[in-house]
């Protein structure tokens, strides 16, 4: 499909820079075949049914952005995603200035040398020593904001906990789950006595997440790969809710593509764990989710793509629209969509 049809004016002011406060106070769009209503977050008991199940992505975002020099030159890295145990692929900024091998001092005693250049322009970064390189990035790295965010202000003490969710349990994320910034223990208690239950997968969010499309079809884009898992326990229990006559609601569209990787053509959620690079467009068949919660994307991104995918085209651009014109605010920090198709 042409990426054009994915494209959306967004006025700079919707972009929000933190998070409103308590965090279940945001507002929500529920899109329903029977069109939008507004809503906030703290009415999802009332939005959803008894034995619909919420799936939460359990990672927790690593102080991935690394700043350092090599030699004169200052050098700025994004991890992305883990090779090996002290091996991250990462995104390099002024990474003309790098030759393999280089080592890069990121101060704090923290020092990678950069290896294997790839086409699309990322590094291998080998952290040296013998330190595990969580203990090394807490150090030496700071809380990796998405650029529309970092480039507005500075990273700053509050998002070390506002760009976490309740459920961050298992390390290795360099973006945050964002859908499930929403949720606090009051409005989790209110789901349960509710009779929505959850259930938690991994999905470590690579910073390949934040990339424009720059292919002028969906066809020749590239999606990054991203490790995740779903437990057998995991995998029983979303069966179990489907059988049952409940919903799946995918929190977030990391916990939607991990599901949609773990499914098969029969419906049935598998046990997984791996890399998935699952890029879903228009013309996708769902087979693991029944609805999804999630907040609102960048325009040609193939997060607003998959949303399209699941609501059809028209649908979202009408939301989308809509959220504009009622000064929703977009993206990481911002307000939330329910979508229920």
């Amino acid at each position: 499909m042409n990426v054009d049809l994915f494209d959306f004016d967004l006025p700079a002011e919707r972009i929000a820079l933190r998070p409103v406060a308590p965090r279940d106070s945001a507002r929500m769009l529920l899109v329903t075949p029977n069109g939008l209503a507004d809503r906030i977050v703290s009415d999802l008991p009332d939005a959803l049914r008894p034995g619909d199940l919420l799936v939460f992505n359990d990672t927790r975002v690593i102080p991935a952005q690394l700043e350092g020099t090599r030699g004169a030159a200052r050098i700025g890295a994004t991890l992305h995603k883990r090779e090996g145990p002290r091996r991250w692929r990462a995104f390099v900024r002024n990474a003309r200035r790098l030759r393999d091998g280089d080592v890069v001092d990121f101060g704090a005693g923290v020092t990678a040398s950069a290896v294997d250049r790839e086409e699309d322009g990322s590094w291998a970064l080998v952290f040296a020593g013998e330190e595990p390189v969580e203990l090394l990035l807490e150090r030496a790295g700071r809380m990796p904001l998405p650029p529309y965010i970092a480039g507005k202000r500075d990273t700053d003490a509050r998002d070390a906990d506002d760009y976490q969710t309740m459920f961050a349990d298992r390390p290795g994320a360099v973006a945050a789950p964002t859908a499930a910034l929403h949720f606090t223990p009051a409005l989790l208690a209110a789901l349960d006595r509710t009779g929505i239950g959850h259930a938690t997968l991994t999905l470590h969010v690579g910073a390949g997440t934040f990339l424009p499309v720059k292919a002028e079809d969906t066809d020749d884009h590239r999606m990054h790969a991203e490790w995740g898992r779903i437990d057998a326990a995991a995998a029983d229990r979303l069966n179990a809710v489907r059988a049952a006559g409940g919903r799946v609601i995918a929190v977030g569209t990391t916990s939607l593509r991990l599901i949609e990787s773990a499914t098969g053509d029969d419906g049935i959620v598998r046990p997984f764990e791996g890399d998935t690079s699952i890029f879903i467009t228009p013309g996708y068949r769902f087979r693991g989710i029944d609805g999804l919660m999630t907040n609102f994307h960048l325009p040609r991104s193939t997060l607003f793509m998959l949303v399209s995918a699941l609501m059809g085209l028209e649908t979202m651009q009408a939301a989308y629209a809509h959220a504009i014109a009622s000064d929703y605010r977009f993206y990481s920090y911002g307000d939330a969509s329910l979508l229920l198709p």
